[in-house]
């Protein structure tokens, strides 16, 4: 999961002031102390915040969400990343930005459009399957899953994304396939059942409209995925999220339970859905008490963007915490905010050190920062350092 603009990225570097961080991890305070069952077998759970009883309670809080797997140091959504989060202790897996293909199935691809996450440029039969489409109002030229079978597109192998930043993550191009929603439920009760404990994913529906206007709709078969495999109940090991309300409505619709969280644009935006309903809100509206108490009307959970919780300046600094937490807890809704990344070109300003966007800054203290807001979860590239920063955390 991603905002459509990559959140974080700031193009002005600077050296860390990481005095400012470590200003607003002691400002932020910490949550009250409530015993929580730890299935990790980590730290036990700490805080719980009040107001969020929408949060599943076998989940540590906070709680660290491998964003697409373990994306920092392996191609995104491959079975590679997947496992290698789960290794580094990450408690959620985000397995699976659920897309269609032309014969209906489900993979996990970041976007319907592969031309930067496979090699498909690489394939020459499939060369006359560049397209250019409208996806959400916006005009993308490349190779889209709703335009092979699931058998074309398993000739094709993942790549890392954005190898400008993440080079090292570029020796394990072509390694690994593009993984089906149903493959990913079947290595997650394998791994449940070697590790003696369930195995959560978050899988998201990717632009559910648009798909919807192709006759491809994404929550039939997902809600089929999720009954088949006994993931569909209101304590099943899973969270299921969309920036596009209406999609996490039609899931409960179709009978699936388990908690539902909405993702956050940034202010300006309006979800997708609402633009083709005519619903004039955006996401600041959403942001408000009142889009809360909507929200919680439905789901369980928020995914705001990072500023959305500790504001930045228009340098890239960070600022002071905002109010979001305070008021989602008290719609009783939880917050997974996303996401955080190692690289200094992801950090705000105050984080990063040294002059090289593809360098380490110091994720640590904003990790920090951030889990002393009182937030519920948080999504990383680097799962290893989220659940240190969380298990510093809990100690302190």
């Amino acid at each position: 999961m991603q905002k459509r603009q990559q959140p974080g990225r700031r193009t002005v570097l600077g050296a860390a002031a990481l005095g400012a961080g470590a200003a607003v991890f002691a400002a932020a305070g910490q949550a009250d102390a409530a015993d929580r069952t730890n299935p990790a077998g980590r730290t036990p759970a700490g805080p719980t915040p009040t107001g969020t009883a929408g949060r599943p309670r076998q989940l540590p809080v906070p709680f660290v969400i491998g964003h697409r797997g373990a994306s920092g140091y392996r191609p995104e959504h491959t079975f590679g990343s997947y496992q290698l989060a789960l290794d580094m202790g990450a408690d959620v897996i985000e397995a699976g930005d659920l897309v269609p293909t032309k014969d209906g199935h489900l993979v996990c691809r970041h976007e319907p459009d592969i031309s930067a996450t496979t090699d498909v440029a690489d394939h020459r039969e499939f060369a006359g399957r560049k397209a250019t489409k409208t996806v959400d109002g916006k005009k993308i030229t490349g190779w889209f899953t709703e335009d092979f079978t699931l058998a074309e597109l398993k000739t094709l192998r993942a790549k890392e994304r954005i190898p400008d930043v993440r080079q090292h993550n570029t020796l394990y191009n072509g390694h690994w396939e593009i993984a089906t929603f149903e493959e990913v439920l079947q290595w997650a009760e394998r791994e449940g059942r070697r590790r003696g404990r369930p195995v959560w994913i978050y899988p998201e529906t990717k632009h559910p409209t648009y798909f919807r206007k192709l006759g491809l709709g994404i929550e039939e078969p997902l809600a089929k995925l999720l009954r088949r495999y006994g993931r569909h109940t209101a304590h099943a090991p899973n969270l299921l999220q969309s920036f596009e309300p209406s999609s996490l409505r039609r899931l409960s619709e179709l009978g699936v339970k388990c908690p539902k969280v909405v993702l956050l644009d940034e202010p300006s935006v309006r979800p997708w859905d609402f633009v083709e309903s005519g619903d004039p809100r955006t996401t600041a509206d959403l942001l408000k008490p009142e889009g809360l108490k909507w929200i919680a009307g439905f789901a369980q959970g928020i995914g705001p963007w990072l500023p959305q919780i500790i504001a930045q300046d228009d340098k890239g600094r960070l600022g002071k915490p905002t109010t979001l937490v305070r008021d989602a807890h008290a719609a009783g809704l939880f917050l997974t905010p996303y996401t955080v990344r190692n690289e200094n070109n992801f950090l705000p300003l105050d984080f990063r050190v040294g002059g090289n966007p593809g360098d380490y800054g110091n994720s640590l203290a904003y990790f920090k920062a951030l889990y002393a807001t009182g937030i519920d979860g948080l999504f990383s590239d680097n799962p290893d350092t989220a659940v240190l920063a969380a298990e510093e955390f809990r100690r302190h």
